[in-house]
Formats: structure tokens, C-alpha cells, sequence
């Protein structure tokens, strides 16, 4: 494996796409950790410091904090990152098939795709506006969104008011815009799917942080699970991580494949047809589950304290993210969710169609409609096998940092929305070098088989 990132370089072609893709990375980061006018870092990075991971603020700053790379913390040019495109460019996904005019666009080809990614961007734009809005009033009196209000001798803002509001608003779209901007040209130019490049390198900027984390458990003496934290513990974490890695491949590449069956037939010199299979992929729906679950589950905290009941502010101790309760409800929404995106983006009876079209059939199965049902009936079995495998994934961090007292920026690598993304885009871009290298007649990354791509 070692050799092929060796043998990577010594392709001109991948090599620059190597270079510019990391020129990119650099520039993005760069954007993470440039303030925007007016903020006083200091202040602010005292009242990130004031309240925890697992509080209801916690976790709604940490949810946008995730994809931007720590920029949040900073509200930076970039703190808003590349989450409203990615949220755009989801309910454009969950549009096209409802709304005609839609889906008739994304049948025309690269221009109608074209005209949907422009519709994406300005959709991206409003999201934007709304988004940095709500990030510069939180920055000026951050209890007008239900969080915390800063120490008053420590104001976040020198200068706050309808100015700086604009101002902030202003800066946040154009350097999210400039993100995705900067993704695209990674796609057209790099190597790997820029945007999500861009999302897993922010990830992966917490690592220091969180290893950091373990190593000052182990040398203070910090107990985990009633137990002094020692190098057995750090092993064991070691192992698990591994552990948990490797399922998440196992996730990310699972597939049942349906064999079928078509007509040979003569294009031009060559014959094509016969037996092939359609791939039903186990984790369908990928991380947009956890993604959807986690967003849903932020704001129910947060809405019962902010009713002046004290009975309805006690029930917000059941939302807290280390609870049983929170869990459930967590679990739950995730094999929802799960179910719901393949209901949108997975459709038995265009498939079936097609097949139909094509003269391929699946063998014991007559077409039509007997074919449309049989694909249901295995996608749904298949997704209810992706969606237990992946709520598992998602509950990890929080039994680890509830049973074992981890710290949570620690216990959220080994699983959840940052092990997901961290894993299929490094599949994704591992398989475009594979492509290259194999291209050259070079060995790729597997001495058996190949990478294959979740757009596979």
C-alpha cells in the first residue's frame, strides 16, 4: 500500500493533482482561522470554554462547529464552512423528485443538471444570509438564540448592532461561497470530491485536540469508568478504534447485488449484455441519517428551557446528550430517517422500468411490476440491516463518554458523523488514485480486489 502513494507521485497528471488539492486544503484552512471584524477572540474563546460538550449549548455549537474546523470558535471568514451548500444541495436531493418541473430538469442532461446546481447555489446564498444572521445576533447577546449570555465585563463584540449584524452577514456568505468555489475546483482540478474534502479536513482538525485530550487523561491520573485511566486503557481505546474503523468500511462498501440478466446484443464491434448485477448498497443513505437525527435532537433542550414553566424546564433533563432518553429517541430517528431517504432517492419502479427498457430482467422474476416489488422488499431488508449497523455507530461516542467518562471530543472519533465522513471520503478519494495508478499499469492500493467508490 505504502508503494502505491509512492508510485502516486511519480505520475505527473496525479501528482499535480495532488499538490493542487493540498494548495486548496491550505487556503481553506486559512479561512478557518481569520476572525471576522469586530469579534474579540479572546472573549470569545473564554465563553466556548465556559460550558461543555454535553450541555444543550454544547451540542448546538459543536453540531455547525464540526464542518467548519474549529472557525465557529473563532467566527472566523469561514465559521458558517461549507454546511449551507451541503444543506442546500440535501433539500434540492429531496426536491427533484417531488417537485415536476425538478425532476424534469434532471432529465435533461448536463444542462439541466447545470441549472439545478445554480438553483443549489442560490439556495445556498439564502441559507447563508439566514445562517449568518442568526451567528452575528448570537455574537452580539447570544441568549436571544437560548444560549448562555458572556460574562458582561467580557463582551464577544466590541461594537454590536444592526451594522456589524450586516457587516458579519456580508463576510459569512462570500467566504462560504468562496468554499464552495474552492471544493469545485478541487472536483474539476484535485483529486476526490472537493466539498467533501473540505468537510472531512475540518474534521480532522479536531485530532490533535482530542489525542491531546487522552494524553493529559493519562498523565493526571483522570478515572474512566470508576478506573484510573493508564496505557491498558489507551490500548484498549486503540483497539476499539481500529475495531470500529474497520466496521465502518465494512458499512460504507457493503452491497447486496441483485444478479440480472440482458439481451446480448452487437454496438458497433462488440457484443454487450449478458449477466451483470445492480448494486443495493447496505448504508444507502449514508451519514444524512445521523446528520438529520443530531439537528432534529438540539432544539427540544433548548425550546423547554426557554418556556418560563419550571415544570417544562425540568423535563429538558431528558434531552441532555449523555441520557438513556436522549438515545432512544436518537436511535430512533436515525432507522426514521434512514428509511425515509431511501423512500426519496431510491425508486423500484423507475429502476424496473429501465429494465424493462433495456431488455434485462432479474432471473425468477418476471418484469414490471413483480420486478418493482421484488426491489422494494430487498431494499427495505437491506436498509433495515444499514440503519441497525449504523445507529450502533452513532451510539458509541455516547456510551463511551457516559460509561467510560472519555471526553467527548475524544469518544466522537470513534464513531458517528465524523468517523462516517472521515471514512467514505477517504474510500472515495483512494479510489480515483487507484483508477490513476491501475490506468499506468501501476499496483493499486489492494493486493485483492479494488477500492470501490459510494458512487459505485
Amino acid at each position: 500500500m505504502f508503494s502505491a502513494f509512492v508510485n502516486a507521485f511519480k505520475i505527473k497528471e496525479l501528482r499535480k493533482k495532488i499538490f493542487f488539492t493540498a494548495g486548496v486544503i491550505v487556503l481553506c484552512r486559512i479561512a478557518a482561522n481569520i476572525p471576522c471584524p469586530g469579534v474579540d477572540t479572546k472573549n470569545l474563546k473564554t465563553y466556548f470554554d465556559s460550558f461543555g460538550a454535553d450541555s444543550a449549548a454544547g451540542q448546538f455549537m459543536g453540531m455547525f462547529d464540526l464542518f467548519s474546523g474549529g472557525a465557529l470558535q473563532q467566527f472566523a471568514i469561514g465559521a458558517l464552512g461549507i454546511m449551507p451548500y451541503i444543506s442546500a444541495s440535501i433539500i434540492m436531493q429531496l426536491l427533484v423528485p417531488v417537485v415536476p418541473s425538478l425532476e424534469k430538469l434532471s432529465r435533461e442532461g448536463e444542462v439541466g443538471r447545470g441549472r439545478i446546481n445554480q438553483y443549489t447555489r442560490y439556495l445556498t446564498i439564502l441559507i447563508c444570509i439566514v445562517q449568518g444572521a442568526m451567528a452575528a445576533v448570537a455574537m452580539g447577546n447570544p441568549s436571544n438564540l437560548g444560549l448562555p449570555a458572556p460574562d458582561p465585563a467580557a463582551p464577544l463584540v466590541t461594537n454590536p448592532g444592526l451594522g456589524f449584524i450586516l457587516m458579519s452577514v456580508c463576510i459569512l456568505t462570500a467566504g462560504t461561497m468562496i468554499l464552495v468555489w474552492l471544493g469545485e475546483r478541487i472536483t474539476e482540478h484535485g483529486i476526490g470530491n472537493g466539498v467533501s474534502i473540505i468537510i472531512t479536513i475540518n474534521i480532522i482538525e479536531r485530532l490533535p485536540q482530542a489525542l491531546v485530550g487522552l494524553y493529559e487523561m493519562m498523565v493526571s491520573g483522570a478515572t474512566a469508568g470508576g478506573t484510573r485511566f493508564r496505557l491498558v486503557h489507551l490500548l484498549i481505546l486503540f483497539m476499539l478504534f481500529v475495531a470500529v474503523t474497520a466496521l465502518t468500511v465494512i458499512l460504507t462498501q457493503g452491497q447486496r447485488r441483485i444478479p440480472i440478466q440482458m439481451a446480448k446484443k452487437i454496438v458497433g464491434s462488440k457484443m454487450t449484455g449478458g449477466s451483470t448485477y445492480i448494486p443495493l448498497k447496505v448504508n444507502f443513505p449514508g451519514v444524512m441519517p445521523i446528520i438529520f437525527a443530531g439537528a432534529i435532537l438540539i432544539f427540544p433542550g433548548i425550546l423547554l428551557r426557554a418556556i418560563p414553566v419550571p415544570s417544562i424546564q425540568r423535563l429538558s433533563v431528558y434531552f441532555g446528550h449523555d441520557t438513556y432518553t436522549y438515545m432512544v429517541c436518537y436511535s430512533l430517528l436515525i432507522l426514521i430517517f434512514s428509511y425515509f431517504w431511501v423512500a426519496n432517492m431510491f425508486n423500484p419502479l423507475q429502476v424496473a422500468d429501465n429494465l424493462k427498457k433495456e431488455g434485462a430482467y432479474i432471473p425468477g422474476i418476471r418484469p414490471g411490476k413483480p420486478t418493482s416489488d421484488f426491489l422494494d422488499f430487498s431494499m427495505t431488508r437491506v436498509t433495515f440491516a444499514g440503519a441497525l449497523f449504523l445507529l450502533g455507530l452513532a451510539v458509541i461516542p455516547m456510551l463511551l463518554y457516559k460509561w467510560f467518562k472519555i471526553p467527548y471530543n475524544v469518544a466522537s472519533f470513534f464513531g458517528g458523523t465524523s468517523l462516517l465522513i472521515i471514512v467514505g471520503v477517504t474510500i472515495d478519494t483512494l479510489s480515483q488514485m487507484e483508477s490513476h495508478l491501475v490506468m499506468r499499469n501501476y499496483d493499486g492500493f489492494l493486493k485483492r480486489g479494488r477500492l470501490r467508490s459510494r458512487r459505485g
